[in-house]
């Protein structure tokens, strides 16, 4: 028994259960570690390009240079689709707030929801993926729980009915049943930990993100903005018409 034992003996003995919930726990330990990296590139990503596309964005001289350089040094997109947004909505006031659609508008409300939409979006865009690790944590113990009670209750139905009890009958049903909870756990703790990380992190990008966007409703509505590498002188960005 002890040269034959092993994983794919256990394979070979399991019913349609077990096999099913061996392959579920595979799949949600595939789908985890994907997106695990996927996060952990993009997050490399954005964290990386951040000071620079926002320094990028401050210090070009019209609103088109600071748009290209946003998008020239944002790698994650993140950052420089806020800023398309709001500037778009801003040029979108000043040729409406004459008549039409625009006339009687607050520049403040038009554009301060403009930047709200867009960063609601771009949130749920660095958030992505979060839902399946918390789904896989939360439920890939229960899932090997499952197959822990069905190797027991395999055993016990080879148990059953039987006058001598040999170790052959009950060592390949607790042997899965002692794999399945390895394996829950082994799917589980990573993805935990990875959300955990993960939410960190965006917490502080969208930190940072919520603040240029407060900077970019300061700057399309009054016109002028602080200037972090100028401590308290206020520096105008110009627009495309002034420059």
């Amino acid at each position: 028994m002890n040269d034959t034992f092993g994983l794919a003996q256990l394979w070979a003995q399991g019913d349609t259960v077990t096999h099913v919930t061996a392959l579920v726990l595979v799949a949600m330990s595939v789908a985890s570690w994907y997106i695990i990296a996927c996060k952990a590139a993009g997050l490399l990503r954005l964290r990386r390009s951040m000071v620079a596309a926002i320094q990028s964005f401050w210090s070009a001289d019209t609103r088109d240079e600071a748009l290209a350089a946003i998008g020239r040094n944002d790698r994650s997109g993140v950052f420089a689709d806020v800023a398309a947004d709001a500037v778009e909505s801003a040029r979108a006031y000043e040729e409406r707030r004459a008549g039409g659609i625009g006339a009687g508008v607050d520049a403040s409300d038009f554009v301060g929801r403009t930047l709200q939409q867009s960063t609601v979006f771009a949130q749920a865009r660095v958030e992505r993926g979060l839902t399946v690790l918390a789904s896989v944590g939360a439920t890939a113990p229960f899932v090997g729980l499952f197959g822990t009670v069905w190797g027991i209750y395999n055993a016990l139905i080879g148990l059953s009915g039987a006058k001598q009890v040999v170790l052959d009958q009950v060592a390949g049903p607790v042997g899965e049943a002692l794999i399945m909870t390895a394996a829950g756990l082994f799917v589980a703790i990573p993805a935990v930990l990875a959300y955990n990380a993960f939410t960190r992190a965006n917490r502080l990008a969208l930190a940072q993100l919520d603040g240029f966007a407060n900077s970019l409703h300061a700057y399309l509505v009054a016109g002028v903005r602080i200037g972090p590498q100028d401590g308290d002188k206020v520096t105008p960005l110009r627009t495309a018409r002034a420059a």
